[in-house]
């Protein structure tokens, strides 16, 4: 059956309480400290904090909220995926940038990469005045990233962490506590549903069990397939 996608409008936005770290607590714990550390003189920070692994591991999910913290302690920062523009003012380095967040880097195009090369060497010339730490992720280590050279070096420069995905079992258990934390009750057939049509990317799936906690106080219906169903054709 073909998955689904979760660009469904969904209210919740990716942050580090809905995202499950089961087997990942390193890499969770090493960017909570990075984002920390931006704008923090006294505080030492990786030049590069790098994440790799698998889709649905959950890599765009802990970048997004690494956004959102520095966004809520008032730092700014330059974020840089494959869609983003190599033309125009949001593609060039701004100097009062205080990060770099660089997602799927194994995806970037020619132009994107040269981009992504040019705010390294902004970011940690001499003549900045102050180095910028670079949070970035892809799906391969750097090493067999098949990026311009120069990029790809850089991209090594500090610590490398891995993400793995959570199979089956693992998803289901997180998405029962998760429940059971908010006095929920997810049936066996909401959960087929939920995992057989939706992306299995956790953070994603969390944010979707958010989003029917809400639905179901604001229509007082227990959580059903029927309900979910309806839920989607009111977005």
């Amino acid at each position: 059956m073909r998955q689904i996608a979760l660009d469904i409008g969904l209210e919740a936005q990716p942050g580090f309480d809905n995202f499950e770290s089961a087997g990942n607590e390193a890499a969770v714990e090493a960017v909570l400290d990075w984002v920390q550390a931006v704008g923090q003189p006294n505080r030492a920070v990786a030049p590069v904090l790098y994440l790799w692994g698998e889709s649905g591991a959950g890599k765009s999910h802990l970048l997004r909220a690494a956004a959102q913290a520095l966004r809520q302690r008032a730092c700014r920062h330059g974020w840089m995926d494959e869609r983003a523009p190599v033309r125009g003012r949001a593609a060039e380095f701004q100097p009062d940038w205080d990060a770099l967040v660089l997602d799927n880097v194994d995806a970037y195009s020619a132009a994107q990469q040269h981009q992504a090369f040019n705010w390294f060497v902004n970011a940690f010339t001499p003549q900045s005045g102050r180095p910028r730490p670079v949070l970035a992720a892809g799906a391969l280590p750097p090493a067999d990233l098949r990026l311009r050279e120069d990029l790809r070096s850089r991209l090594a420069w500090g610590e490398v962490h891995p993400l793995h995905a959570l199979n089956e079992a693992s998803v289901r258990q997180a998405l029962q506590r998760r429940a059971q934390a908010k006095g929920l009750v997810l049936g066996e057939d909401v959960l087929r549903y939920m995992l057989t049509r939706f992306s299995r990317d956790t953070g994603s799936l969390m944010q979707l069990l958010d989003h029917l906690d809400r639905y179901a106080l604001q229509t007082q219906r227990a959580i059903t397939v029927p309900m979910l169903k309806a839920m989607l054709n009111d977005e």
